[in-house]
């Protein structure tokens, strides 16, 4: 593809859950979109799959027509240490089990829909601001845009420079398995320097993802199995589902390379939303709904630049203010959740004192779950 001259309003790298709902958002409001995405859809991405309710109404409103879909509703967790003591609460919130290979496949499509023009299979290579104009550079060609945004996850791709940047110390890891599992459930078991989740997904099969270090796959050769079998194994409820149920793909999905390190709203002239902008840890409560929210934000000051109410600055300032204000002290509760879970003797002893004190539990539930929007 050649270079194309013609300067679209807003251009959007990266087209997961935060880049594709921004995309439908603007283009309802007639705004000219251009998404450029590495992959091609429908594929699976490294994730949970549990979404808080808070993002239903959202969803439906974009057009996502999530209530013919059939989707397991959830509404109650356990907890387990390394050895098997579990506590249990009820999920007042509560969310839904969808895969991204489902979600993100129908949100390219109404995007579609509503005049977005998606290239898939492209990466960005640059980005350079000149005289108000930007010209972002990638694999398919040179285009033009009012204003860049970025919702490319949680790895910073190649042209993005932040001040100390390391590569991540966390991989993910996710299979899809058959199992006799409760479909109202969602379980997270620790083991050595790390967690997993299970809970229904809408094909009738289970989401079984987990995040540990990179030091643990190091130490076990770095082969997947061997790691699984020598430290995951160890929790006696990982030791079931890994041993006894059906794994409906033979290689797992897996992302290296992860951190969770404060980030910024725009970077290098990009204003960021999703993981990209906020380092969002998965103990958080749900990513996915933050990514979405944050779109939500964004699209109404967007709105504002695009109109010329705001010059850009303002729209930067205002969003990073309304990101703080929503979003915070939640990415920093999971923060610090993420530094309790994994440790064998910490992690016991928080989930002790949690069982005996249902009220402190109920409330750190409800912490890691924002209002609807």
């Amino acid at each position: 593809m050649q270079s194309d001259p013609k300067q679209v309003d807003c251009l959007i790298i990266g087209g997961g859950l935060a880049g594709l709902t921004l995309a439908i958002q603007l283009a309802k409001n007639k705004r000219s979109v251009l998404l450029v995405e590495k992959n091609t859809y429908p594929f699976q991405k490294v994730c949970g799959e549990y979404i808080s309710m808070e993002s239903w109404d959202f969803l439906e409103t974009l057009g996502a027509n999530l209530g013919a879909l059939n989707l397991p509703k959830i509404n109650q967790l356990r907890v387990s240490a390394h050895a098997g003591f579990t506590i249990e609460s009820k999920l007042e919130m509560g969310g839904f089990g969808i895969q991204r290979y489902t979600l993100d496949h129908r949100l390219a499509e109404i995007a579609k829909e509503n005049g977005v023009q998606i290239i898939e299979n492209c990466s960005a290579l640059d980005v350079q601001l000149t005289d108000g104009n930007y010209a972002v550079k990638t694999t398919k060609g040179t285009f033009n845009a009012k204003l860049v945004c970025g919702s490319y996850g949680k790895i910073d791709p190649s042209f993005v420079e932040r001040k100390g940047q390391q590569k991540g110390k966390y991989i993910g890891v996710k299979y899809h398995i058959k199992r006799s599992f409760p479909d109202n459930l969602i379980e997270l078991h620790n083991f050595k320097n790390g967690y997993c989740g299970i809970s229904k997904v809408d094909d009738g099969n289970y989401c079984l993802c987990y995040l540990t270090t990179t030091k643990n796959l190091n130490d076990n050769g770095n082969n997947i199995k061997q790691m699984e079998q020598n430290i995951l194994m160890k929790n006696p409820f990982l030791r079931t589902y890994f041993s006894e149920s059906e794994f409906m793909n033979e290689k797992p999905i897996a992302i290296s390379q992860i951190g969770f390190r404060k980030k910024t709203t725009c970077q290098n002239n990009i204003i960021l939303l999703g993981d990209a902008a906020g380092a969002i840890a998965p103990l958080c409560g749900n990513g996915m709904s933050i990514a979405m929210r944050s779109s939500k934000i964004l699209a109404g000051h967007l709105e504002d630049f695009f109109r010329q109410k705001i010059e850009k600055q303002e729209l930067i300032d205002r969003y990073t203010k309304e990101w703080n204000t929503h979003f915070s002290f939640r990415i920093k509760t999971g923060f610090y959740l993420q530094k309790l879970f994994g440790k064998r003797l910490t992690t016991l002893w928080m989930l002790k004192l949690l069982s005996k004190t249902p009220r402190l539990l109920r409330r750190i539930v409800r912490m890691t779950h924002g209002e609807k929007f």
